[in-house]
C-alpha cells in the first residue's frame, strides 16, 4: 500500500494536480501495486513554506515554481529495478503531458509490512 504525498507551491490548478496525481498512480500500477489501492495526497504550500534550491545537484535545466516533491511511502522489498520502472514510467507520462522533468523529484521511502493498520486498526500483515 502506497502512501503518495505530492508537495507543490501555490497556486496550481486543478489539471496540474490531477495530471501529477494520475501519472504517480500510472507508475505505480505498471510498478505492480493494485489498481484500487490508490491512498494519495497534495501539500500545496506558499513559497516561504517550500523551499528547493534550483540546480542541485547538477540539473540541465533550473527547477521553478512547477517544482513537484513526490514521496512514496511503501513497504520494503521492492527492488531497484522496480523502482527505475516507476521513475521511468512517471518521467514519461510526465513528459507526455509537457512537465520538465528536472522538476521533479522522487523520494521512496520504505517500512516494515507490520507497520501498516489500514483499518480498524488491524494489522493484517503480523
Amino acid at each position: 500500500m502506497p502512501l503518495v504525498t505530492i508537495t507543490v507551491c501555490k497556486p496550481k490548478s486543478l489539471l496540474f494536480k490531477e495530471t501529477v496525481l494520475n501519472a504517480v498512480h500510472a507508475a505505480l500500477i505498471e510498478a505492480g501495486v493494485p489498481e484500487k489501492d490508490k491512498f494519495q495526497r497534495i501539500l500545496e504550500l506558499d513559497t516561504e513554506n517550500f523551499r528547493f534550491d534550483t540546480r542541485y545537484p547538477d540539473l540541465h535545466k533550473d527547477r521553478n515554481q512547477d517544482f513537484v516533491l513526490i514521496e512514496i511511502l511503501w513497504s520494503v522489498g521492492r527492488s531497484v529495478q522496480i523502482k527505475k520502472k516507476l521513475l521511468d514510467t512517471l518521467m514519461k507520462r510526465l513528459c507526455d503531458k509537457s512537465m520538465n522533468p528536472e522538476n521533479i523529484m522522487v523520494c521512496f521511502r520504505e517500512t516494515a509490512w507490520e507497520n501498516w493498520s489500514f483499518a480498524g486498526g488491524r494489522l493484517l500483515h503480523t
